[in-house]
């Protein structure tokens, strides 16, 4: 492990407090007590944690902690498994108790991940062995779309990010980021860095400030004495990214700044406050999986990821190391270019425009076991004018029932105007007889029809297109495909995505966020009246037990844009190979193939969008396609 400190003007710290208080002897009047067991406890967290806490820091854990009470920009980029929600909380709490008064924001990529560093604070006060601490919690407030808890005079605030307005009404002097990778730089630049410049307590800071600077005056105090107060906090934590993503930008400018803060201006700065940005202080803790004792990484874990995983998904989950544009068939920097900008453009949705059209691709499962592949669905928004398509919905699911899917069918079709569907034929022709069977189909007398047409001969190819014109009927839900997966489809399905990201045929939709001047799209969906309780959409471990419909609706929005990034994901890690008798494969490489579990990687969000962009096409050329009445043609009978 390496520290480098940089050019940084260093904080004034109490590191020699232990000795001066072994050298005090006799007795301590209480004020004087009291303000050197305050100092002796901030310096000493680890020793604080366990007193307030009942918790042992591990020395990595120690030097973070410690770093965010220093810093004013604190960067971690951490391993997977390097406890930074637990880490984090504890920074919390303790910070909230020792700068009584202070306003802490906890936000991620979803207000459900933001309430799991809430619920770490939560479970720290649970425990038996932190009775200070939880004396210390005063109250604790949940509704749907703010978590409060008050230590004292001050609060810590888990928020959704979507609702930018509402980050706005508040003014925090700690904000917390947690999954820092996922956060769009518009919020960062927009809704974020603002809470920066309002300081904590600024009518006695001015006070103090002339008193101090009149003592300076009549030589009384030297200027090095002069108080320096806190600056507002901002903690952003993640693991690694590709390198021509923004969080290595990010990374590269804080390193910057700590090696020679005179080098450039930060991304932050902002109206003539590069001055006060270059006096900032910033540390970049950087830990790897090898940095943490071995009591806290299961050494099976470890050798799993390694044999398991690609070389470069474990160098950035578990060696934290920044790395190059993936090397699958479908490249993440060609898929980061269809993705809209979040708050930009077309945003995801979970309910969708009655004047829009969309296609419903799915790729069903069977097993009911975790460990089973996902039952993935893709919905797109068609776009007519240049004929390609926005993934805006997405629904990946295991070891979930039959029920519960089809359950999940009859929402898209009441919220989107489905306009086509295609599944997969393996599973898909056994699944569309359980969803027309299922009593929720017949009780409202919902039945969907396939279309019979041959798409894979390219010389008869109009002629299937004409076949599948005349049996379409959107009136009669005779528009479901059910596409076999031949070799050489999937070869030609699979180049057909390929074009269509480097043509920007098949977009990403962003984030739905609530715009300062524009559009509310985090509010306008969120509010849609659709009947939450009836669908699943996240898997039991991260379902929130007790939420009202409202808060659910939060989370239902909010994970669209996960599972979006799961489908850019799984198109990433897509390898091709050639046997022998030169078929192609397209498919995971072959050390994560091997991988079990409910955590395993898969690909089936990957397969929903390879159909959908198959069916887009279809759909597109089929209605160009003129189907002529037959003619009635007499006969002469003699």
């Amino acid at each position: 492990m390496a520290w480098d400190v940089g050019l940084q003007q260093q904080r004034k710290t109490n590191k020699d407090l232990n000795e001066k208080l072994l050298e005090i002897e006799g007795f301590l009047e209480e004020k004087e007590a009291k303000l050197l067991l305050y100092e002796f406890l901030r310096e000493n967290v680890t020793f604080t944690t366990q007193m307030l806490m009942g918790v042992e820091l591990f020395p990595f854990q120690h030097l973070s902690i410690k770093g965010m009470f220093v810093a004013d920009y604190f960067l971690g980029i951490w391993a997977r498994g390097l406890s930074k929600s637990f880490s984090t909380g504890i920074f919390a709490g303790l910070y909230a108790i020792m700068e009584q008064g202070v306003s802490i924001g906890i936000i991620s990529k979803s207000f459900r991940q933001a309430k799991m560093i809430f619920s770490k604070i939560e479970d720290i006060a649970n425990d038996p062995k932190a009775v200070f601490f939880s004396q210390a919690i005063t109250n604790v407030r949940k509704s749907n779309d703010e978590w409060t808890m008050n230590i004292g005079k001050s609060t810590i605030r888990a928020l959704p990010l979507g609702d930018g307005e509402k980050l706005r009404g508040f003014r925090f002097h700690v904000m917390i980021i947690d999954e820092l990778l996922l956060m769009p730089e518009k919020i960062i630049n927009e809704v974020i860095t603002p809470f920066l410049g309002v300081v904590q307590n600024p009518t006695e800071r001015k006070k103090v400030r002339e008193a101090e600077e009149a003592l300076v005056r009549m030589g009384k105090m030297k200027p090095e004495d002069k108080t320096v107060f806190p600056n507002n906090k901002l903690i952003g934590l993640s693991s690694a990214s590709y390198k021509f993503e923004y969080l290595y930008k990010l990374y590269c400018d804080y390193e910057r700044l700590i090696l020679n803060p005179e080098s450039s201006t930060s991304l932050f700065d902002s109206d003539g406050e590069v001055e006060q940005k270059r006096q900032a202080y910033r540390i970049i803790t950087h830990f790897a999986y090898d940095v943490a004792p071995r009591d806290l990484y299961d050494e099976n874990l470890l050798d799993h990821a390694k044999a398991t995983m690609s070389i470069s998904q474990f160098e950035r989950e578990f060696g934290a190391k920044f790395t190059d544009d993936s090397s699958g068939y479908f490249k993440i920097s060609k898929m980061v270019e269809c993705s809209i900008p979040d708050g930009e453009g077309q945003s995801v949705e979970i309910r969708g425009s009655s004047e829009s059209e969309y296609i419903l691709a799915i790729d069903p499962s069977w097993s009911e076991s975790d460990s089973s592949d996902d039952f993935a669905m893709q919905i797109l928004k068609l776009n007519p004018e240049r004929e390609g398509a926005t993934l805006v919905h997405s629904y990946a699911m295991s070891g979930t029932n039959l029920k519960k899917h089809i359950a999940y069918v009859l929402y898209a079709l009441d919220n989107f105007n489905i306009v086509s569907i295609v599944m997969d034929y393996n599973g898909g022709q056994q699944f569309l007889s359980s969803l027309n069977e299922s009593a929720e189909f017949e009780e409202r007398k919902l039945k969907i029809k396939t279309i019979e047409a041959d798409f894979d001969n390219p010389m008869e190819y109009n002629k299937g297109l004409r076949e599948a014109r005349r049996q379409y009927n959107l009136k009669d839900m005779r528009i479901c495909v059910l596409r076999k997966p031949s070799s050489n489809w999937i070869r030609n399905a699979n180049e057909s995505l390929q074009a269509a990201f480097d043509h920007h045929k098949v977009l990403f939709a962003g984030m739905a966020l609530n715009s300062k001047s524009g559009p509310k799209q985090y509010s306008e969906q969120v509010s849609k009246e659709i009947d939450i309780s009836k669908i699943a959409f996240c898997s039991q471990e991260y379902e929130i037990k007790g939420q009202s419909n409202k808060a659910r609706m939060i989370d239902f929005l909010e994970i669209q844009k996960e599972n979006i990034e799961l489908t850019k994901s799984q198109c990433a890690l897509i390898e091709v190979t050639t046997s022998p008798q030169g078929t192609q494969s397209f498919d995971l490489p072959r050390e994560l193939k091997k991988q079990s579990g409910r955590n395993k990687t898969r690909k089936d969000s990957y397969s929903a969008l390879i159909l959908g962009n198959w069916m887009m096409g279809i759909y597109y050329d089929m209605m160009k396609v003129k189907v002529e009445a037959p003619r009635f043609r007499p006969l002469l009978i003699k």
